[in-house]
């Protein structure tokens, strides 16, 4: 589906992204290949972000979908979009480190907004970001979102959500108002 974002397209992924999704969303969190961009998460967590089971997941599930962004007929960026009833949850958001910095992330989740508002009628997004993350954090929230204060522990331990390298990591909700 292209959208006014100038030269980009954006689909559902399926199966034949698998791999290409995993690839993306390493390089833009985890490794000396995401500290291109600002988005790394190198210095707090080490070992894998998502493998292709969990992509694999989000592809299939009746309730997501893996927003796939295109540009020149290559993959640049991706985001989760799940209907959790009046709401939806945004997730898996990546951008190629090397674009990162030049606007194209707000045309991305603004576009995951529009569709999530026109695909389920919902009348909010919700998302979880790591609270250490205060540049992250300040970004969404010049989008619009807010925090809420509500936390959920990080998943010390179990190793597909990544190898944490400080002990105080834990999931703070942020929510928007979907007009």
């Amino acid at each position: 589906m292209d959208t006014a974002a100038p030269g980009l397209t954006f689909r559902d992924a399926t199966e034949a992204d698998v791999e290409t999704l995993v690839a993306l969303i390493e390089s833009a969190y985890r490794g000396d290949s995401s500290r291109a961009g600002w988005t790394t998460e190198a210095d707090i967590l080490q070992g894998q972000r998502t493998d292709p089971e969990g992509v694999r997941a989000v592809i299939k599930s009746s309730d997501s979908r893996l927003l796939t962004v295109e540009r020149g007929g290559r993959v640049v960026a991706c985001c989760q979009l799940e209907h959790r009833g009046d709401h939806a949850y945004f997730g898996m958001f990546a951008v190629s480190p090397t674009l990162q910095g030049a606007g194209l992330g707000k045309l991305i989740i603004a576009e995951a907004e529009r569709q999530a508002r026109e695909t389920w009628a919902v009348t909010e997004m919700h998302m979880t970001v790591i609270s250490v993350r205060e540049d992250l954090i300040a970004w969404y929230e010049r989008r619009g979102y807010r925090r809420t204060g509500r936390m959920t522990p990080f998943p010390y331990g179990d190793e597909r959500f990544g190898i944490p390298q400080r002990d105080d990591l834990q999931f703070e909700l942020l929510v928007k108002e979907l007009a």
